[in-house]
Protein backbone atom coordinates (compact mmCIF):
# COMPACT_ATOMS: atom_id res chain seq x y z
CA UNK A 1 0.00 0.00 0.00
CA UNK A 2 1.57 3.51 -1.08
CA UNK A 3 2.17 5.89 2.14
CA UNK A 4 0.26 8.38 1.01
CA UNK A 5 -2.93 5.90 1.58
CA UNK A 6 -1.43 4.72 4.94
CA UNK A 7 -1.52 8.10 6.28
CA UNK A 8 -4.97 8.67 4.87
CA UNK A 9 -5.72 5.09 7.40
CA UNK A 10 -4.82 7.32 10.58
CA UNK A 11 -6.21 10.09 9.48
CA UNK A 12 -9.69 8.38 9.42
CA UNK A 13 -8.74 6.70 12.27
CA UNK A 14 -9.05 3.40 10.84
CA UNK A 15 -6.89 0.14 12.95
CA UNK A 16 -6.06 -0.91 9.30
CA UNK A 17 -3.56 2.32 9.55
CA UNK A 18 -1.61 0.19 11.92
CA UNK A 19 -1.73 -3.33 10.15
CA UNK A 20 -0.70 -1.47 6.83
CA UNK A 21 2.58 0.06 8.78
CA UNK A 22 3.76 -2.82 10.14
CA UNK A 23 3.24 -5.16 7.40
CA UNK A 24 5.19 -2.29 5.22
CA UNK A 25 7.55 -0.77 8.28
CA UNK A 26 7.89 -3.20 10.83
CA UNK A 27 10.94 -4.54 9.89
CA UNK A 28 12.87 -1.53 9.11
CA UNK A 29 10.90 -0.02 12.66
CA UNK A 30 12.32 -3.29 14.52
CA UNK A 31 16.39 -2.96 13.16
CA UNK A 32 16.15 0.41 14.11
CA UNK A 33 14.89 -0.48 17.79
CA UNK A 34 16.59 -3.16 17.93
CA UNK A 35 20.38 -2.07 16.90
CA UNK A 36 19.93 0.30 19.94
CA UNK A 37 18.14 -1.67 22.39
CA UNK A 38 20.17 -4.96 21.45
CA UNK A 39 17.07 -7.00 22.85
CA UNK A 40 14.36 -8.16 20.92
CA UNK A 41 11.52 -7.83 23.55
CA UNK A 42 12.19 -4.42 24.33
CA UNK A 43 12.53 -3.95 20.47
CA UNK A 44 9.42 -5.47 20.23
CA UNK A 45 7.93 -2.80 22.28
CA UNK A 46 9.86 -0.27 20.96
CA UNK A 47 8.15 -0.99 17.97
CA UNK A 48 4.58 -1.02 19.40
CA UNK A 49 4.96 2.23 20.69
CA UNK A 50 6.26 3.54 17.44
CA UNK A 51 2.54 2.46 16.36
CA UNK A 52 1.29 3.98 19.19
CA UNK A 53 3.04 7.19 18.08
CA UNK A 54 2.08 7.53 14.98
CA UNK A 55 -1.52 6.89 16.04
CA UNK A 56 -1.01 10.19 18.31
CA UNK A 57 0.86 12.09 15.78
CA UNK A 58 -1.41 11.87 13.30
CA UNK A 59 -4.04 14.15 12.63
CA UNK A 60 -3.11 16.91 12.94
CA UNK A 61 0.57 15.98 11.45
CA UNK A 62 0.17 14.34 8.23
CA UNK A 63 3.96 13.32 7.39
CA UNK A 64 5.65 13.83 3.40
CA UNK A 65 8.14 10.71 4.17
CA UNK A 66 6.41 8.43 6.22
CA UNK A 67 9.05 6.07 6.13
CA UNK A 68 11.26 8.53 8.00
CA UNK A 69 8.84 10.02 10.30
CA UNK A 70 8.38 6.17 11.56
CA UNK A 71 12.02 6.05 11.97
CA UNK A 72 12.07 9.49 13.55
CA UNK A 73 9.54 7.83 16.23
CA UNK A 74 10.96 4.83 16.68
CA UNK A 75 14.69 5.81 17.40
CA UNK A 76 13.61 8.51 20.12
CA UNK A 77 11.50 5.87 21.72
CA UNK A 78 14.31 3.68 22.06
CA UNK A 79 16.84 6.00 22.72
CA UNK A 80 14.91 7.18 25.62
CA UNK A 81 13.68 3.19 26.69
CA UNK A 82 17.68 2.69 26.50
CA UNK A 83 18.13 5.64 28.54
CA UNK A 84 15.84 5.12 31.43
CA UNK A 85 17.57 1.06 31.26
CA UNK A 86 20.92 2.30 31.82
CA UNK A 87 20.45 5.60 33.68
CA UNK A 88 22.77 3.82 36.89
CA UNK A 89 25.44 2.14 34.36
CA UNK A 90 26.65 3.79 31.85
CA UNK A 91 28.78 2.39 28.98
CA UNK A 92 29.03 -1.26 27.39
CA UNK A 93 27.11 -1.13 24.22
CA UNK A 94 27.30 -0.07 20.88
CA UNK A 95 24.88 2.78 21.76
CA UNK A 96 26.85 4.42 24.69
CA UNK A 97 29.83 3.97 22.00
CA UNK A 98 28.46 5.67 19.37
CA UNK A 99 26.93 8.77 21.56
CA UNK A 100 30.06 9.02 23.20
CA UNK A 101 31.97 9.69 19.68
CA UNK A 102 29.68 12.23 18.87
CA UNK A 103 30.04 13.92 22.47
CA UNK A 104 32.81 15.62 21.57
CA UNK A 105 31.31 17.71 18.77
CA UNK A 106 27.62 18.49 19.33
CA UNK A 107 27.04 20.75 22.50
CA UNK A 108 24.71 19.95 25.20
CA UNK A 109 22.95 21.32 27.72
CA UNK A 110 19.68 22.66 29.02
CA UNK A 111 18.14 26.11 28.88
CA UNK A 112 15.66 28.24 28.43
CA UNK A 113 16.50 28.52 24.23
CA UNK A 114 17.12 24.45 23.75
CA UNK A 115 14.24 23.99 21.29
CA UNK A 116 15.38 26.90 19.01
CA UNK A 117 19.41 25.65 19.68
CA UNK A 118 18.37 22.25 18.69
CA UNK A 119 16.41 23.27 15.69
CA UNK A 120 19.35 25.72 14.43
CA UNK A 121 21.80 22.19 14.66
CA UNK A 122 19.58 20.04 13.02
CA UNK A 123 20.05 22.22 9.75
CA UNK A 124 23.25 22.62 10.50
CA UNK A 125 23.79 18.89 11.01
CA UNK A 126 21.43 18.21 7.86
CA UNK A 127 23.87 20.75 5.61
CA UNK A 128 26.85 19.20 6.59
CA UNK A 129 25.97 15.60 6.25
CA UNK A 130 24.14 16.75 2.77
CA UNK A 131 27.56 17.78 1.57
CA UNK A 132 29.60 14.86 2.17
CA UNK A 133 30.62 12.31 -0.30
CA UNK A 134 28.48 9.76 -0.56
CA UNK A 135 29.74 6.79 1.02
CA UNK A 136 31.04 8.94 3.48
CA UNK A 137 27.50 9.86 4.28
CA UNK A 138 25.90 6.07 4.43
CA UNK A 139 28.58 5.40 6.95
CA UNK A 140 28.51 8.18 9.27
CA UNK A 141 24.24 8.01 8.94
CA UNK A 142 24.88 3.71 9.78
CA UNK A 143 26.80 4.68 12.63
CA UNK A 144 25.23 7.29 14.36
CA UNK A 145 21.52 7.44 12.76
CA UNK A 146 20.95 3.42 12.74
CA UNK A 147 23.63 2.87 15.40
CA UNK A 148 25.21 -0.27 13.53
CA UNK A 149 28.08 -1.40 15.52
CA UNK A 150 31.76 -0.77 13.49
CA UNK A 151 31.42 -4.76 12.58
CA UNK A 152 28.19 -4.76 10.30
CA UNK A 153 29.17 -1.37 8.56
CA UNK A 154 32.49 -3.14 7.58
CA UNK A 155 30.55 -5.99 6.00
CA UNK A 156 27.81 -3.99 4.77
CA UNK A 157 30.67 -1.43 2.86
CA UNK A 158 33.09 -4.38 2.42
CA UNK A 159 35.65 -2.08 4.51
CA UNK A 160 38.05 -3.58 7.02
CA UNK A 161 37.28 -2.15 10.90
CA UNK A 162 40.08 0.22 11.00
CA UNK A 163 38.91 1.46 7.88
CA UNK A 164 35.31 2.21 9.37
CA UNK A 165 37.19 3.56 12.53
CA UNK A 166 39.19 6.14 10.59
CA UNK A 167 36.74 7.30 8.14
CA UNK A 168 33.78 8.09 11.23
CA UNK A 169 37.12 9.96 12.57
CA UNK A 170 37.51 11.90 9.89
CA UNK A 171 34.49 12.64 9.43
CA UNK A 172 34.22 13.74 13.53
CA UNK A 173 37.05 15.80 12.85
CA UNK A 174 35.40 17.50 9.65
CA UNK A 175 32.11 17.50 11.89
CA UNK A 176 33.68 19.46 14.60
CA UNK A 177 35.49 22.16 12.21
CA UNK A 178 32.14 22.66 10.57
CA UNK A 179 30.31 23.06 13.73
CA UNK A 180 32.82 25.28 14.93
CA UNK A 181 32.76 27.54 11.50
CA UNK A 182 28.89 27.65 11.49
CA UNK A 183 29.11 29.34 15.21
CA UNK A 184 27.54 26.20 16.83
CA UNK A 185 30.83 25.50 19.08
Amino acid sequence: MEDSKIVDLYWTRSERAITETARKYGNYCYAIAHNILSNAQDADESVNDTYLGAWNSMPPHRPSILRTFLGKITRRISLKKWRDKNRMKRGGGEVALALDELNECIPSGCSVEDEIIARELAGILNRFISELPEIERQVFLCRYWYLDSIEKISLEFNFSSSKVKSMLHRTRVKLRSYLRQEGAL
